[in-house]
C-alpha cells in the first residue's frame, strides 16, 4: 500500500458502535466487505485503500457485527439490517450518495441499498457477488464449518484464490487471530449460520429485483472462483440492464488480491478517475 494517511474512525451508525477506515478525497467510493471467518474492511482491502484513495475519498466499514463493529446479542442480523447500518454510517458521515466497491456478501450488500435506496448509491462494482439460487459450493461450506481451529481456517481460505501460493502464513495467523478473539467464533455463527437440509442450495438477491436496478454497474469476477460460481456473474449480467462484466481468467474469489493491478484500473476508469 503506498504512503497514505487512513483515519480509523468510531461512529455509531444504528445503534451499533462502527469501525470506519476512510483515506483520500473526491467523489465517496465505499469498499464493502465479504463475509467469512475472520474477515473485515481492513483484511479484505487493506492493499487497495491507499491506491484508490488517490483518486477517491475511500470509506471501508466493518458492517455490524463483523470486524471491529459491534455485534448485539439481542439483535437479529439480516440483509435488511444491514442495509439500514450501511445507510445509517453514510448518514453519520454526511454523504449523500456513494458508489460502492462490494466483495461477495457485500456486493450482495451494495445491490440491496441500490434496491431499497436507490438515490443514495451512484455505481456499482461488484466482486464474486452470489445472485439467485444455486448449490452450496464447496467454498462456502468450508466457511460455515470454520471450528475455530487453525487446520479449518487454513482450509475455509483454500478456497478463495486460484493459486494458493498467495495465501502466506501471516494471512493464516491474521485471519485466525481475529476468528477466535473472544466472542469471534459465537458471532460468526449468529451472522451466517449454516445452511439446512441434505442438499443446500444458497439463496442470493433473485432476477425479479436485479432487474429494478437501473446504476451503472462493472461486474468482475474469476472464472475459477469456488466460493461463488462464475455462472452467478453471466447470469448477473443478463439481469442487471445497465451492467457490463469483466471475467478473470485463472483467477478465484479475490480478484482485488489476484489481479491487483487490474483491479485498479478497471476501478479507476468505470468511477472516473485518472488511470
Amino acid at each position: 500500500m503506498l504512503d497514505t494517511e487512513v483515519q480509523n474512525l468510531t461512529i455509531t451508525a444504528a445503534e451499533h458502535q462502527t469501525n470506519v477506515h476512510r483515506a483520500g478525497s473526491g467523489a465517496p467510493v465505499a469498499l464493502l466487505h465479504g463475509s467469512g471467518a475472520g474477515v473485515s474492511a481492513w483484511a479484505n482491502w487493506r492493499k487497495v485503500i491507499g491506491p484508490l484513495s488517490e483518486n477517491f475519498d475511500i470509506i471501508a466499514p466493518d458492517i455490524a457485527g463483523f470486524g471491529a463493529t459491534e455485534l448485539k446479542a439481542d439483535t437479529k442480523y439480516n440483509i435488511m439490517l444491514w442495509v439500514e447500518h450501511f445507510v445509517a454510517i453514510l448518514d453519520a458521515l454526511e454523504i449523500e450518495k456513494i458508489s460502492v466497491v462490494g466483495n461477495s456478501f457485500g456486493g450482495a450488500l451494495g445491490l440491496m441499498t441500490a434496491i431499497n435506496h436507490p438515490e443514495r448509491i451512484d455505481r456499482l462494482v461488484l466482486l464474486g457477488t452470489p445472485c439467485g439460487r444455486f448449490p452450496q459450493t464447496a467454498g462456502l461450506k468450508a466457511q460455515g464449518d470454520f471450528d475455530g481451529t487453525m487446520d479449518s481456517m487454513r482450509h475455509a481460505i483454500s478456497f478463495f484464490p486460484y493459486d494458493d501460493s498467495i495465501i502466506t502464513e501471516d494471512l493464516i495467523q491474521a485471519r485466525f487471530e481475529a476468528a477466535t478473539r473472544d466472542g469471534a467464533l459465537e458471532a460468526f455463527r449468529k451472522l451466517m449460520p449454516k445452511p439446512e437440509g441434505e442438499n443446500p442450495e444458497v439463496r442470493g438477491i433473485p432476477e425479479k429485483m436485479l432487474r429494478t436496478v437501473k446504476h451503472k454497474t462493472l461486474i468482475l469476477h474469476g472464472r475459477e472462483d469456488r466460493v461463488v460460481p462464475y455462472e452467478r456473474a453471466l447470469d448477473m449480467h443478463q439481469w442487471l440492464e445497465n451492467s457490463d462484466l469483466h471475467s478473470f481468467g485463472k483467477c478465484g474469489h479475490w480478484v482485488q488480491i489476484e489481479r491487483e493491478a487490474e483491479f485498479l484500473k478497471l476501478v479507476r476508469d468505470f468511477m472516473g478517475g485518472k488511470a
